[in-house]
């Protein structure tokens, strides 16, 4: 039962298609889901009497540890774990215990104490590239990149195959801005294995589209639909005949406004048995097979609101003053999310001190609730709450005048409106295509601006950053 702890970034993806896989099959995801529950307690409950009976047996309470780890259970997976590595374990064992005990310390940022359970492994199987890559992953979070590219280098020497290693290079090399290096290690992710077996089609690996009809499959979250979508205009400039997107539900509507795409689908459908594509590829690979680099143009805006939505939202804004859109918080279940979100709306307060502005609530679930009682001194318009997918917040971020928002598919999808974003950043494992440093994003030129956190954690400066930027882009506004 043992396994490999996930790279940094891979997880929130292969969620995402777990669940888009099982509904295009057609299954009950929630009783697939309440089967895999009692599987998972019957198991936990053999190993629970394995450590009675045995208590010197090591692999059950490492399988245990697993089992209360992905319970949620930290503070019993971590016991076990420490229960197993204090019993003779053969050394491939150990590694792989001390590698997923470094994961459970690395995901509670015990960054030191991560460090030294790899460091032991490593001493007692120095071959082992899932201890070499993990490490790199935390010399990364650490913005220690030479350390961190170095123990990518010292895993890919032992397999030169190692996807986890490839993979979180390659985000290394994207962050550093080196595409070329990081698109093709990017190509490591398997995240969309399950994906491929249900679509009956070949992947595209850059074979002629002339006359061919080509479907983008999903992957990932909704902010990397709305990022990569753009390149469907490259397929169709390729020589493509047909392109159609595959998308999670919540994006369809919004996706019909690509120009380059015939067809939309949502991945709680099932596609026609006869819809024929020649041809598959999924969205994060475009870049690779395009060779995008950072000097390539973009074209803003490649996607649009409806008429008919941008009208029926319009009574809802106030009118007069600055109109500015507010998103603190994404999606809780990404692994990064408690870094990249704001503790709370209360963090925005002092943005209130800023007159003239109307502020708009467009976060939707987590933090929704917190629009409805804002702090005092920051009105808030609350239209969270009516916004029924991305179409309905396309129509409203039209007619803003700017959005400031934390890093989620609300930021991506003002930028690929081509309106005014002011994005921050945390400073812990800041994702790779924000880059370092910069203070704007190749992206969405002249309309991202990127604030960033200087100290983990520490959102006050950013926020006063943010204030004195506001009151400046009054003035101007007040100006005109």
């Amino acid at each position: 039962m043992s396994r490999a702890t996930p790279s940094p970034g891979e997880s929130a993806g292969a969620a995402a298609f777990v669940a888009g896989v099982s509904a295009m099959a057609g299954h009950d995801t929630e009783r697939q889901k309440q089967v895999l529950r009692d599987a998972l307690a019957q198991a936990e409950q053999h190993f629970r009497a394995a450590v009675a009976a045995a208590p010197d047996l090591a692999q059950a309470w490492v399988n245990l540890a697993l089992l209360r780890e992905q319970a949620g259970d930290d503070t019993e997976a971590e016991t076990c774990y420490q229960r197993a590595l204090a019993l003779p374990l053969a050394p491939l064992e150990s590694a792989t215990t001390r590698l997923n005990y470094g994961g459970l310390l690395a995901r509670q940022k015990r960054l030191d104490e991560a460090e030294m359970v790899y460091a032991q492994g490593l001493r007692e199987l120095p071959e082992q590239p899932g201890l070499w890559s993990n490490l790199g992953a935390l010399y990364a979070a650490r913005r220690l990149d030479d350390e961190a590219e170095a123990c990518y280098e010292r895993a890919l020497a032992f397999d030169p195959a190692y996807a986890k290693a490839l993979f979180n290079r390659g985000v290394l090399h994207l962050r550093q801005g080196r595409w070329g290096d990081g698109w093709m290690g990017l190509e490591a992710r398997d995240w969309y294995a399950a994906l491929a077996e249900r679509l009956p089609c070949r992947r595209w690996s850059g074979e002629p589209l002339a006359g061919c009809s080509i479907l983008i499959g999903y992957e990932a979250g909704h902010g990397d639909m709305i990022q990569f979508c753009r390149y469907a205009a490259q397929l169709k400039a390729a020589g493509a005949l047909r392109v159609d997107l595959l998308c999670h539900p919540a994006l369809k509507r919004l996706m019909h406004s690509l120009t380059a795409v015939d067809d939309v689908w949502g991945f709680d459908e099932s596609l026609p048995v006869d819809c024929g594509y020649d041809y598959w590829v999924p969205p994060l690979s475009l870049p690779y097979l395009f060779a995008i680099r950072p000097d390539t143009p973009t074209v803003l805006p490649y996607l649009q609101a409806e008429p008919a939505l941008v009208a029926h939202w319009a009574g809802s804004l106030p009118a007069g003053g600055l109109r500015v859109g507010l998103v603190w918080k994404g999606n809780p279940r990404f692994e990064n999310d408690a870094d990249r979100s704001l503790p709370s709306l209360l963090c925005l307060a002092p943005l209130g001190e800023v007159s003239g502005v109307h502020f708009i609530s467009l976060q939707k679930a987590a933090g929704e609730d917190e629009a409805a009682k804002p702090p005092a001194g920051l009105p808030v318009v609350n239209l969270g709450p009516q916004m029924r997918d991305f179409a309905d917040a396309a129509a409203l971020v039209a007619q803003l005048d700017l959005v400031i928002s934390v890093d989620t598919a609300m930021a991506h999808l003002a930028g690929a409106l081509g309106k005014p974003c002011w994005l921050l950043l945390p400073h812990y494992q800041t994702d790779w295509r924000w880059l370092d440093q910069r203070t704007d994003s190749p992206w969405y030129p002249g309309v991202m601006r990127l604030f960033r956190q200087t100290r983990e954690g520490d959102w006050a400066p950013v926020v006063d950053e943010l204030l004195l930027a506001l009151q400046a882009l009054t003035q101007r506004y007040n100006a005109h």
